[in-house]
């Protein structure tokens, strides 16, 4: 009796990954709103679990709310794990594969919001596989779209990264000391014995900083 109770009942996993979402609340509170309106149209109960603020979506490994849910779903204590979206879960097609399998195993289901998918049903969990891979592949064809943008901007000499901040009687004094002959790894000594400050706040200066300043104020 107490098994068919606990079947009745699905587990809601939320999950937030950015600072941005964390301050807003925004991304808590819509998951949360779409798990409610999914539980109360199949008429089941609702538990929620959260993994709290900045748990990453790459892996599962360190995740241990959505861990704890799927041991408890292996014990039948609910009929389904159910998520807003797909990324909630995880955005790694091996990682979505090795739950989808053991939710097979454990005979509970999976429910995708986005995706419009449940695979309590065996068109529902095909298309989970297949959305999930195509999922990946369009992250990974983002990813090479903005690698090669980044490859394009150096090559038409873009300056990439944090901008270069330096003091001016710094640059100064390394042109001073340059002018005078001094060698690269000459000036990068002097400055590391007056501790003066690289670009970025260190206080290690090398020949190769020294050569890059002299470079930007085209000496």
């Amino acid at each position: 009796m107490y098994g068919e109770l606990m079947k009745q009942k699905l587990i809601g996993y939320v999950r937030v990954s950015t600072d941005k979402q964390i301050e807003s609340g925004a991304g808590i509170e819509a998951q949360i709103s779409y798990l409610q309106q999914e539980a109360t149209r199949r008429g089941l109960e609702l538990e929620i679990v959260s993994e709290g603020e900045g748990a990453s979506g790459k892996s599962m490994g360190k995740r241990s709310a959505l861990n704890e849910a799927m041991n408890r779903l292996d014990k039948g204590e609910a009929s389904a794990l159910i998520v807003s979206k797909l990324d909630r879960l995880t955005r790694s097609v091996a990682d979505f594969l090795t739950v989808l399998e053991r939710s097979r195993k454990g005979n509970w289901s999976l429910i995708i919001g986005d995706l419009s998918i449940d695979t309590s049903t065996p068109m529902g969990e095909a298309m989970a596989t297949i959305s999930a891979t195509f999922a990946q592949l369009e992250r990974r064809r983002i990813g090479e779209r903005t690698k090669d943008g980044l490859a394009q901007k150096k090559l038409q000499g873009v300056v990439l990264g944090r901008p270069v901040v330096m003091q001016a009687a710094t640059v100064e004094k390394i042109v001073s000391l340059h002018k005078e002959g001094k060698s690269f790894n000459a000036i990068a000594r002097l400055l590391n014995a007056e501790a003066i400050p690289t670009t970025r706040g260190g206080a290690n200066w090398y020949a190769s900083t020294v050569s890059k300043t002299l470079a930007r104020v085209a000496v």
